[in-house]
């Protein structure tokens, strides 16, 4: 097909059919015998909109040649470059093109690569390459989490509730954070007052009992029996809780559609000294000691 060529409505709606089928790009592009790049192209217009119309063009035309785009495409998939400067090197030399860095990223984008250049992927099984996700998305463990040092300012419970109260938690944080727990059939009122814990503060806010609850309050659980756990003496609000061997930064926010609490749950446990653990490492406030449970050994940690 030639450069200024457009494809038909048919044959966009032909592409779209053949990737709801659940054919990859290569495959569609042989089928149809298109180029990978103007499918890519279809699909990405068709994700983003919901149409496969071919827009006015902006008045800017490719700058680079339908085989210069080929090479292109295939030197992205197969060479693990860090940066689009060396891409656009390599790319130069691969097909004689003088071309910027912009144009390269511009064109890498139409052709559907996002993410960081070092993690475009070789394509493998016939499936259509695709943007790895960056190691900090892949990795999933305790890291992620926003563990902090919490102080229960006051708790009431939940009116026309049995076992929610109703928690103004610091959190180190300029003002205090609302947070509803489940605890009212376990630990009296009173006993909730004034209360250092471990709070989970980077959780997604959601409605308990009609209240948006903003953090988790960390306990040991079994089915009959729950214990909040206890930070150590001479910890203050909003002092960090780590682990030695998982180093990092939490997510702003976890995202629910990514289950990464649920993953991180499995893990966590208090140990045979009621010592708050994942995977063995300790919940550590750094030069101030660990987390403890009170009586509950060798027990899920929710």
């Amino acid at each position: 097909m030639g450069r200024g060529e457009e494809l038909s409505e048919f044959q966009r709606g032909t592409v779209v059919g053949c990737h709801m089928c659940k054919k990859s790009i290569r495959e569609i592009s042989a089928l149809l015998n298109l180029p990978r790049s103007t499918v890519s192209a279809v699909i990405l217009r068709w994700k983003r909109g919901g149409i496969t119309t071919a827009l006015p063009r902006s008045g800017r035309p490719h700058k680079l040649k339908e085989e210069d785009r080929q090479v292109l495409e295939k030197v992205a998939l197969e060479n693990c470059l860090p940066t689009v400067e060396a891409l656009t090197t390599e790319f130069q030399s691969a097909s004689g093109a003088n071309v910027s860095c912009r144009t390269v990223r511009r064109e890498l984008n139409e052709m559907g690569f996002r993410g960081r250049v070092s993690s475009y992927k070789k394509q493998r099984g016939g499936e259509e390459a695709e943007a790895a996700p960056s190691q900090d998305e892949a990795k999933v463990d305790v890291s992620r989490l926003d563990l902090r040092v919490g102080r229960i300012i006051t708790a009431l419970q939940l009116p026309d509730t049995d076992s929610l109260y109703v928690e103004q938690v610091d959190v180190g944080e300029a003002s205090p954070r609302t947070v509803v727990s489940e605890l009212a059939k376990h630990i009296p009122v009173d006993q909730m007052q004034n209360r250092m814990v471990v709070l989970l503060c980077n959780m997604k806010p959601a409605k308990m009992g009609g209240v948006v609850s903003q953090a988790m309050v960390m306990c040991a659980s079994s089915p009959d029996k729950v214990e909040v756990l206890e930070p150590p003496s001479g910890a203050v609000p909003g002092d960090r809780v780590t682990f030695q061997g998982f180093p990092g930064e939490p997510d702003k926010e976890l995202n629910p559609k990514k289950k990464v609490w649920e993953q991180v749950q499995l893990d966590l446990r208090t140990d045979g000294q009621c010592v708050a653990t994942y995977k063995g490492a300790a919940f550590d406030i750094a030069g101030k000691g660990v987390c403890k449970a009170q009586t509950m050994c060798n027990t899920q940690i929710k």
